[in-house]
């Protein structure tokens, strides 16, 4: 990586920076002359501008009469003066439609009669400091930054210089409309719209019959049910996951082979994201042996053993951030033994057993419960809940012993978040009807611990998850992620048909 100027929170004081940067005259005259005019960027609509019309007055007609400010987030400093990737916080993605790491700091403003600015940092002339001294906006430095009338003519939404954000908050606030800031997303927004509003309304604020998590909540409600592009993009999401999967198989006889195999199946899958989506949704968990029974393990750094089962939970996020996040559960050398078939098809069960309870009208938290009798019973059935407790005492609400063994839910929305619309009122979530348009996951499990002296010595330390992305439809729901084999004969087969 090339030295550079320190332009983060975290950079030196000037007196301190060893970096070197020319600064005479001459250097700066040069510098700024004989370029040739920039090639045209050739910006067209973005396919979300159409759709995102709609989601912005959605997202007005919850808070009538109200200054809606979403911001896209800042830069986050990863180490001195280098920053992470970017990704622009999902509500303003969603009612932008932009992605990617085109916009750190810009702002959208959403007004009472649901019209759209957007605020964001252009393409700097090339006679300005920025254009080749700022590291971490500057064109010479990270590209050209689209115009203000390119990002007008990508998302259909007027752009304005960020610089005049203030100016118009304060002109917004003038007229009586009360305001609220999407929190968690950039501080220093948050900052500066606190600030505008006690110098311009003052204590007037205290009156607003709304207040910023109102805005937090509905930026997530309204993405419970997808549109038609948003589906179009989860199909793609889902695909690009299974093709990364295939990858994985094929990858098995090389982890066996490293002593961090664990991280050759990670790499084998995240290489594919990177290389067919803007990467992945999540961290990987690609846990092998006694870490599938670790719900969230990221580490990846074990060893995979024949014999083994192996858990993949992934997800490629399309250029549009869009994630899928699909599980399955792999015999390392391709068969499952006896133990880990029984308890592999257990899980199975209760998946379809999931599938079956989702239907426009019932309530999503039936998904879980659905799955959970499976789970009760079975584990009824191998003899493994607490002597005299029968799945049906264990299901009840001062029972749920059977819950040692998956204490996670069922099910989740999934979309631009992995864990989707989670800021939504639990009555329109947990609770709430399932309608057609909705995409969440179907991902029942069971973890039996090593050390786990609860169930006989031939479950210790095996894990199996299987989790399907799947789409409420009229009549039922589409498993979107189907083109992965899910029962274990096939399991096997589709193994066999890749080495």
């Amino acid at each position: 990586m090339s030295d550079v100027t320190p332009t983060t929170a975290a950079a030196v004081p000037a007196e301190e920076d060893h970096r070197s940067r020319p600064k005479s005259k001459a250097f700066v005259e040069f510098i700024t002359s004989k370029w040739a005019p920039r090639a045209d960027l050739n910006v067209a609509p973005s396919p979300a501008a159409a759709y995102t019309v709609a989601r912005r007055a959605a997202l007005a007609e919850r808070l009538p009469g109200a200054t809606l400010v979403i911001p896209a987030g800042p830069l986050k400093v990863r180490s001195n003066d280098t920053d992470y990737r970017f990704r622009p916080h999902t509500a303003f993605a969603h009612l932008t439609g932009l992605g990617t790491d085109q916009e750190p700091d810009a702002v959208l403003v959403i007004r009472s009669d649901a019209t759209a600015t957007l605020y964001v940092r252009p393409l700097a002339a090339r006679d300005t400091e920025e254009f080749y001294a700022d590291a971490r906006y500057g064109e010479f430095w990270v590209g050209a930054r689209p115009s203000l009338a390119d990002v007008t003519t990508l998302t259909g939404i007027e752009a304005r210089h960020i610089d005049g954000l203030r100016n118009d908050l304060a002109a917004d606030l003038e007229t009586g409309a009360p305001m609220c800031v999407i929190t968690g997303a950039d501080p220093g927004v948050e900052t500066l719209v606190e600030a505008t509003i006690a110098e311009v309304v003052g204590d007037a604020a205290a009156t607003w019959p709304f207040t910023n998590a109102d805005l937090v909540r509905a930026a997530a409600e309204i993405r419970l049910i997808k549109d038609a592009y948003e589906i179009e993009q989860m199909r793609e999401a889902v695909a690009r996951t299974v093709e990364g999967f295939e990858q994985v198989v094929r990858a098995l006889p090389r982890a066996v082979a490293h002593r961090r195999g664990e991280r050759v199946i990670e790499t084998a899958f995240e290489s594919h994201a990177r290389l067919e989506g803007y990467g992945v949704g999540y961290d990987t968990i690609a846990a092998a042996g006694e870490n599938a029974t670790i719900l969230h393990w990221i580490t990846n750094d074990g060893v995979v053993r024949d014999g083994e089962l192996v858990l993949l939970d992934a997800g490629v996020e399309a250029d549009s951030l869009y994630t899928a996040d699909v599980t399955r559960t792999l015999p390392v050398n391709g068969k499952f033994s006896a133990v880990q078939r029984r308890v592999y098809q257990a899980v199975l069960d209760a998946a379809d057993a999931g599938f079956a309870a989702a239907k426009p009208g019932a309530k999503f938290i039936d998904v879980h419960n659905a799955a959970m009798k499976v789970i009760a019973a079975r584990l009824e059935e191998w003899g493994l809940l607490p002597v005299g407790v029968t799945a049906a005492e264990s299901l009840t609400e001062d029972g749920q012993q059977h819950r040692r063994w998956m204490v996670h839910g069922t099910s989740h929305h999934l979309g631009l978040d992995v864990h989707d619309c989670a800021q939504a009122r639990n009555e329109l979530y947990k609770d709430g009807v399932l309608e057609p348009g909705m995409v969440f996951t179907i991902e029942p499990g069971l973890y039996f611990k090593a050390d786990d002296l609860a169930v006989p010595e031939e479950y210790r330390g095996i894990g199996v998850r299987i989790e399907d992305d799947v789409l409420l439809t009229a009549d039922g729901c589409e498993n979107l992620s189907a083109a992965l084999p899910r029962d274990p004969d096939a399991v096997e087969a589709w193994m066999a048909s890749l080495r």
